[in-house]
């Protein structure tokens, strides 16, 4: 296992780490700035983000800096009800895809999706079943263009309590599973991003890292699980101030193979997100070095 303990080569940010400091939007272009200030070498940009700061502009900043992307957030979102939502669907992540390669990513990270219609609060159906074919549909398709792009496709399950709205995939077993069935030959062009706050808790996790193999780690996400949580989507902790044991999760990682960045990715609207931006960064850093 590498030892992360006297430098920070191996940290990503994922910036929605950074995004809303003291209640404001940091823009990507100064994320990128403090990054290279503290030489930070990767981030995982989010799609709203290089829309607002502009595909090119981030582009260029990137290579100005020499700062490379461990992951782009995100594409997927496969359910649908009708034609038109189908096609709304593969027409997004075709540009997800054409962003990625334009940023040169190492994969374009794939949130699935749930019920269509639940994210809004509308469920159009309960056939949770029915969206997980969907789902492996709609990644198959995608598949062929990302294979043209020579853009690898990582599907990233979510924790349960994500079911219904926003990845109907909760298990790495069931991602893995989408794999095997869709790059049986496993061509690197298919796998997994490893998120610690999604499958910490699976009892089957060590296993079916092991299933994965490095050709199917495409990345690792870590941040801490609270006790408690507060909310389900904006209270991820710094990496050692909750209960994962993040150390054995990377080592069983890195075990299969993969040796790649560890990204951090927290959403933390009552603390991390309400702290000046560099102060996060920093903390980052020094907890990345300790904690992980």
């Amino acid at each position: 296992m590498r030892d992360f303990s006297t430098d920070h080569r191996w940290l990503s940010i994922n910036t929605a780490t950074v995004r809303r400091q003291r209640g404001l939007d940091w823009g990507l272009l100064d994320i990128l700035d403090a990054c290279a200030a503290r030489g930070i070498r990767a981030v995982a940009p989010w799609r709203d983000q290089v829309a607002a700061a502009g595909l090119q502009n981030v582009a260029q900043r990137l290579l100005a800096h020499g700062i490379e992307l461990s992951g782009y957030c995100r594409g997927g979102m496969f359910t649908y009800t009708d034609a038109a939502g189908l096609q709304a669907v593969r027409d997004d992540n075709r540009r997800a895809l054409d962003e990625a390669c334009t940023l040169g990513a190492p994969c374009l990270v794939l949130v699935v999706g749930g019920l269509p219609g639940a994210l809004a609060g509308k469920p159009a159906h309960k056939d949770i079943a029915g969206a997980r074919e969907q789902v492996t549909e709609g990644i198959g398709a995608l598949l062929q263009d990302a294979r043209e792009r020579g853009m690898p496709l990582a599907i990233e399950p979510l924790h349960p309590m994500y079911a219904a709205d926003r990845a109907c995939i909760n298990t790495l077993s069931q991602a893995l599973d989408v794999c095997d069935a869709l790059d049986p030959t496993r061509s690197g062009a298919l796998g997994v991003a490893v998120d610690a706050y999604h499958v910490w808790w699976d009892p089957q996790l060590q296993a079916q890292i092991e299933r994965a193999g490095r050709e199917r780690l495409l990345a690792l996400h870590v941040c801490d699980w609270l006790t408690p949580t507060t909310d389900l989507l904006e209270d991820r902790g710094m990496m050692g101030d909750g209960v994962i044991d993040l150390p054995q999760l990377r080592g069983w990682v890195e075990d299969a193979g993969f040796a790649g960045y560890s990204e951090v990715e927290i959403f933390s609207r009552a603390n991390w997100w309400q702290r000046e931006g560099g102060e996060v960064l920093d903390t980052c850093i020094e907890r990345h070095r300790r904690c992980v």
